[in-house]
């Protein structure tokens, strides 16, 4: 009888060397299953809805279909391969075959590592899995490492391969640019080849996004449906692969780092690890695949997930640069007046020598313009405590402007190839320092460390990053190393986020990138939330958080209420919309209260009661049931939240088209208790009178199946053309 690795909820414990046939890697849904016979290719037997030891171990005889499990380069050159690289005598072929598998408890996890090895060479690859109770994610990575007498080149390194059967199946991915992140493409998977990446060098989100959705049952619903659902968690430059190979009827899946200018020289001992591919399967439809990975990723990626956030106004679209003291104080009274709980200063603070009045000096001088506060940060410290409120402030450590002491004093430190100019990024005399420098990583953990140590009762940092590698080339490391700088910065600032974290676990730190270019699972284990866009329009927000929502939970969302009309798109909308859509992620400010009439401010400091009180712990906590898409363009979109006990939840409920006579769906409800009644009570409220459900009760099974009627205007004098609903849904 074949034996079985079982990896769930009662994990099999193997002593290491003990081999087995077949791996079975359980979640409590689902099975990724292969063959694993000692000295042949590891293969790839099965991925989807949880099976038996008895069904897994018959697979074979089912008709799997054998595919290599993580494809070498060299025996078949045709086939796409997860790995390839260059041994020191020239030879550029692999033959990797198993050589044992090894399984161990890592703290709350289990992990399986199957070991694979060169049948000449000693080149060795440990394909690695790891699964967590309760959770339906496995992640997959790679450690290669080699005992061969010289360097070895690894021109491909993939964390992971997965066969998709050929059917109708349809693929979702992610792109965008600033101001405009998180677009959905859904499409059928065709023939050929469909490669998603990015190359930005620092900022991997600017454009297209690192996680994929395969809906292998026709187009993608949220409600029913089998779906495959991957995430690459790394900061850096990425490459996700989709390769047709119509003779043996399935699409190839591969994902990593993309290797273009970046083959890494492999010394020998030394050994590569691959960042995470965390996978997830379900039948139950997208909103299960995403209701998956947010709860991953607030149980294990993201930092302090078990803490409400606060809501905080933000400096930067109520003044941009112009920093005063008397105005940085009148903000966070204003804030703290309507409710609020942090108020975090942004750019334009800093400069002494090179004032930072624009984007054009400043960065790398980490030094209070006393000029702009004469009382400096504990000036500022002071009056948060005065108001009652914390204060955060905006830094973007690893850049730096030519208009610079730190560039004047160590030019040697910035991005720059030999024999080149200098090119530069925003206000074109940015650039990015050298992170692969271990000086460097220095001065960017002293940035955070000084402000920290002097100031220990600052209570956040917006951490920005935002210009791109360009000029590629290092002045720190070595000439036949140059390809390794697209990896080598990513280590770096992982070492220093290291650094950081372990002297100042609790901080709150946000990152922001040009707004949401760092959206990724790989700098999460280091940072509380990211700024989802620059964009804090209201309406195109919608879409933006919609995009972002399938992989990533709200509580890592920062959404903010900002001005009308609105900076980036000049659009002016009603403050109830930008209020209702700002409250389904994690709400802030983004906006100059001075500005706002004594009615505005009033009806911010009750929408802001409201989110704290009622509204808060579901949606940064609870699970999220996405309703009708934006991209439907059927006129509104809604979703909503509700608690694990579903003795709570919030319904959102947003005009996106004003159209007159135009006919809008009425959308049904989820994740309630069909037994149970729920009281409905509108949050935010800013009509004349009551909706007609006001203060009524219906049970979750009436909602789920009919819903309520949404009124299409408001009966208000702040009323316009858009309208928006949150209802709050409390069981009886």
């Amino acid at each position: 009888m074949k034996r079985i690795v079982t990896l769930a909820l009662a994990f099999l414990s193997l002593s290491t060397g003990v081999l087995a046939e077949v791996v079975q890697i359980n979640t409590p849904g689902s099975s990724l299953v292969m063959q694993a016979d000692k000295g042949k290719k590891l293969k790839h037997l099965y991925y989807g809805t949880r099976i038996t030891d008895s069904d897994a171990a018959n697979l074979k005889a089912a008709g799997a279909a054998l595919l290599n499990a993580y494809p070498d380069y060299g025996v078949d050159p045709s086939v796409e391969p997860a790995i390839a690289v260059e041994h020191a005598d020239g030879n550029m072929t692999l033959d990797l075959v198993v050589d044992g598998i090894e399984s161990r408890e890592e703290n709350d996890a289990s992990v399986t590592v199957i070991r694979l090895r060169d049948k000449a060479y000693p080149f060795f690859v440990n394909v690695c899995y790891r699964t967590y109770p309760g959770l339906e994610i496995v992640e997959t990575w790679t450690e290669i490492s080699h005992s061969e007498k010289k360097t070895v080149r690894l021109n491909r390194f993939a964390s992971g391969y997965l066969p998709i059967r050929y059917g109708d199946v349809w693929i979702t991915s992610f792109y965008g640019s600033w101001a405009n992140e998180a677009q959905i493409q859904c499409e059928p998977l065709a023939h050929g080849m469909k490669v998603i990446k990015d190359r930005d060098g620092v900022r991997n989100s600017a454009s297209a996004r690192s996680e994929i959705v395969f809906s292998l049952d026709g187009k993608p619903a949220e409600d029913n449906g089998r779906l495959i659902g991957a995430a690459l968690c790394y900061s850096g430059n990425y490459r996700l692969i989709v390769d047709a190979s119509p003779d043996k009827n399935y699409h190839h899946f591969i994902a990593g780092i993309d290797e273009t200018q970046s083959s890494y020289s492999l010394r020998p001992k030394e050994t590569f690890t691959t960042p995470v591919l965390a996978l997830s399967y379900t039948d139950k439809g997208l909103g299960q695949l995403s209701r998956s990975f947010h709860r991953w990723g607030r149980d294990k990626k993201m930092l302090h997930a078990d803490k409400l956030r606060d809501v905080l106004l933000n400096s930067w679209e109520g003044v941009y640069f112009d920093i005063k003291e008397n105005e940085m104080d009148q903000m966070m009274a204003d804030i703290a007046s309507m409710g609020g709980e942090l108020f975090v200063m942004d750019d334009g603070w800093f400069g002494v020598k090179y004032p930072r009045n624009g984007d054009k000096q400043g960065l790398g001088d980490w030094t209070v313009d006393t000029r702009k506060l004469p009382a400096g940060i504990p000036g500022l410290l002071d009056a948060a405590r005065r108001h009652g409120i914390k204060f955060g402030i905006w830094i973007e450590p690893e850049m730096v402007n030519i208009g610079s002491e730190l560039y004047e004093n160590h030019p040697e430190y910035v991005i720059k190839a030999p024999n080149r100019d200098l090119t530069y990024g925003r206000g074109k005399t940015q650039m990015v320092l050298d992170l692969s420098n271990p000086k460097v990583q220095d001065i960017v953990f002293t940035v955070v460390d000084t402000l920290l140590t002097r100031y220990p009762d600052i209570a956040y940092i917006k951490w920005d990053a935002n210009m791109p590698i360009r000029n590629h080339g290092s002045q720190y490391l070595s000439a036949d190393n140059q390809s390794h700088l697209f990896i080598d910065y990513h280590r770096g600032l992982e070492k220093t986020l290291r650094r950081i974290r372990a002297k100042y676990p609790d901080i709150v730190i946000q990152a922001c990138a040009s707004g949401g270019a760092r959206v990724n699972y790989g700098l999460l284990p280091w940072f509380d939330e990211f700024w989802t866009s620059d964009n804090t329009d209201a309406l195109q927000r919608i879409y933006i958080q919609w995009g972002t929502s399938c992989f990533y939970p709200a509580i890592a969302m920062a959404s903010h209420i900002s001005a009308a009309p609105n900076h980036q798109t000049g659009r002016s909308m009603n403050l109830k919309f930008r209020t209702d859509v700002a409250m389904s992620g994690r709400l802030g400010m983004e906006i100059q209260p001075r500005n706002m009439s004594p009615e505005e401010r009033d009806q911010c400091r009750r929408a802001i009661e409201e989110y704290k009180t009622h509204l808060r712990p579901i949606v940064q906590h609870g699970d999220l049931y996405r309703l009708l898409s934006p991209f439907d363009r059927l006129g509104a979109a809604s979703l909503m939240y509700a608690t694990p006990e579903k003795d709570r939840a919030v319904f959102f409920w947003w005009k996106t088209e004003a159209f007159c006579h135009k006919q809008y769906p009425r959308v049904k409800m989820a994740g309630l208790d069909p037994d149970r009644n729920y009281k409905v009570t509108e949050m935010n409220r800013i009509d004349l009178k009551p909706l007609a459900f006001e203060g009524k009760s219906f049970s979750g099974r009436y909602l789920m199946d009919k819903g309520l009627e949404m009124p299409l205007s408001h009966n208000a004098p702040s009323a316009d053309e858009w309208a928006s609903r949150v209802l709050l849904l409390t069981a009886e």
